[in-house]
């Protein structure tokens, strides 16, 4: 027998496009209901946005037996690569604010106008504006506090070259429009003689921020062979002061030789003061 009308679901059966239509929006409801559900479920596990963390691995070592000279512990010091012409590391956070605020305390009283070492044909008179700080010189013995020497050893540890190749610290204040012209730290012997000594690299701790200018600068960053450039102007790879914070720059090349990139200068403070102690190491032991 044979069924009239619209039926019932079932094999042969015939459905109209109004209940087709009407199935059809019954199902897209139910799917979109059914998403938002399993959305709210899982979105404080799967949805959440990812974000890039620092995550500090605690992971023990066991320090090896080390020599007459060498360190019970193993120590961690964060840096940065900033440039490989010429080599230069930053580290943040080298030093604590009580550490520097120390530092300017004790050198405050003993600032003199800054100097230069002439080269031939070179007067003070003839040189004048080139730098234009106030500083002052200091070795960690003469720190009843303690502070440069710490500073010292961790400023040997990270350059793996013993303290006492170290200049006496040099504290430096820049006041608004001070500045220092680009220079070389290394002595180059066409120009000043045969040195005793040769620098092969300066540690620079910033004991203080600077509001506006007083950056580091290295007009020649990354290309050595074009030096047409006003020595007078801040440009190239610049590093900003910040309290605490340290910056190591090569001079020489490993083979001996300057660095041509490892030219570098103070630009003018605009705002606010620059504090920095600068620490000059040699190839030689240096006499206290």
């Amino acid at each position: 027998m044979k069924t009239k009308g619209k039926g019932v679901w079932g094999r042969g059966t015939k459905l109209g496009l109004p209940v087709v239509f009407l199935a059809c929006i019954v199902f897209f409801l139910a799917g979109l209901f059914g998403s938002m559900l399993l959305s709210q479920d899982i979105s404080g596990v799967q949805m959440r946005p990812r974000l890039l963390e620092s995550v500090e691995e605690k992971i023990e070592y066991n320090p090896m037996p080390h020599g007459e000279t060498g360190e019970t512990s193993i120590s961690s010091v964060p840096f940065q690569v900033l440039s490989w012409k010429p080599r230069a590391l930053y580290f943040p956070k080298f030093a604590t604010a009580e550490q520097c605020q120390s530092i300017i305390k004790m050198a405050k009283s003993n600032l003199r106008p800054s100097t230069l070492v002439l080269r031939k044909g070179e007067t003070v008179a003839n040189t004048k504006g080139i730098r234009t700080s106030s500083g002052t010189f200091m070795s960690a013995s003469q720190d009843k506090t303690g502070i440069l020497d710490i500073i010292e050893q961790k400023i040997a540890r990270v350059t793996m070259i013993p303290k006492n190749h170290g200049e006496a610290f040099n504290i430096l204040h820049y006041e608004i429009g001070q500045r220092y012209i680009s220079h070389y730290d290394a002595f180059n012997p066409a120009e000043y003689g045969a040195p005793k000594s040769q620098r092969i690299a300066s540690f620079l701790l910033y004991l203080s921020d600077v509001k506006e200018g007083g950056e580091t600068m290295f007009p020649c960053e990354n290309d050595f062979l074009d030096f047409n450039y006003d020595p007078e102007k801040c440009i190239g790879l610049k590093v900003k002061p910040r309290q605490g914070d340290g910056l190591l720059f090569y001079s020489l090349f490993p083979n001996g030789t300057i660095d041509p990139t490892s030219i570098h200068g103070s630009c003018p403070v605009i705002e606010g003061g620059k504090w920095v102690a600068t620490k000059w190491i040699r190839d030689q032991e240096q006499e206290e």
